[in-house]
């Protein structure tokens, strides 16, 4: 199988030729990794101020499984209608100072992930990617009150720009977009990401605040600017909900009262995850806390 059976140019982008340096190419793939919709957020905001231009399509019906995700099709009175096709593509966008750049976004791959990472090499080499930046986020036990917590992995040390709160070895559920650095830094093609940590007991909700922070990451690290106005007040906004529905449970308020000391101790000392006089609570027992509090999220506003 080639990479030209998987992915199609189908623009060249002239507007990249004659450039001393190539194009980022940012990747937020729907589905895993994506606590709270933090990816999605940053996607939807930037083409909603600039759509781009589709350049590349990736051959979907290869690493789809339409029967664990199944598209949505509208039935209008006696006839199908409005099918929304799941697509894989790379539009060419600009940022607020007209610097051009590379988004992949779409489902993430069910099958042939190898298959998928040859294919966005080819998609790499074909524009001269400077650099692969992905997007990411999970459900960690820390407090809403707090900063977003961003950890960033890279194929290189020279790539980090910050200091991660883990330590050690852990072992994850893989990902695609994980396989894919992996093998572009085998393949010599400089890549790294983002993984925003997001409040658990909020994590099937949207959370604009992280949202926010992977794209500030995204700047610190590739000299893209971006107007974060929209999602600063969605954040905000967030925040503000959130407020009310905790105040209304006294067991709620002290999971995060014992979040906001864990984390307060940690960052005070940098020493260890966990306070000593303050124990990280069950998961039983978030569970069984928050249980009402996501049950209120999700009842509409009067």
């Amino acid at each position: 199988m080639t990479e030209a059976r998987f992915v199609h140019i189908v623009d060249d982008v002239p507007e990249l030729e004659g450039r001393s340096d190539g194009p980022v190419l940012m990747t937020a793939l729907d589905g895993f990794l994506d606590a709270g919709n933090a990816s999605a957020l940053a996607i939807a905001h930037l083409t909603d101020v600039e759509p781009g231009r589709v350049v590349a399509v990736f051959e979907v019906d290869e690493f789809y499984d339409y029967r664990a995700r199944r598209p949505a099709l509208t039935f209008l009175e006696d006839h199908y209608a409005d099918y929304e096709a799941p697509r894989l593509v790379v539009k060419l966008l600009e940022d607020k100072l007209g610097a051009p750049y590379l988004l992949l976004s779409g489902p993430e791959p069910d099958i042939r992930w190898e298959a998928f990472a040859r294919a966005v090499r080819s998609v790499v080499e074909h524009f001269d990617v400077r650099l692969v930046v992905s997007l990411g986020s999970v459900p960690m036990a820390v407090p809403h009150t707090r900063p977003v917590q961003l950890t960033n992995h890279a194929t290189s040390h020279r790539l980090l720009v910050q200091e991660n709160v883990w330590k050690g070895e852990i072992r994850v559920p893989a990902s695609a977009q994980a396989l894919v650095e992996l093998r572009l830094g085998e393949w010599g093609h400089d890549a790294l990401g983002y993984v925003a940590h997001i409040p658990h007991y909020v994590a099937q909700f949207d959370y604009p605040q992280a949202a926010l922070a992977l794209l500030e990451g995204v700047e610190d690290v590739t000299g893209l600017q971006w107007d974060r106005t929209a999602l600063k007040e969605a954040g905000e906004a967030r925040q503000v909900e959130i407020a009310t529905q905790i105040a209304d449970s006294d067991d709620v308020r002290d999971v995060v009262t014992g979040l906001e000391q864990q984390y307060d101790a940690f960052h005070s000392q940098a020493s260890n995850l966990l306070a000593e006089d303050e124990p990280l609570p069950s998961g039983e027992e978030i569970g069984a806390q928050f249980e009402q509090f996501l049950a209120r999220l999700e009842e509409p506003e009067d």
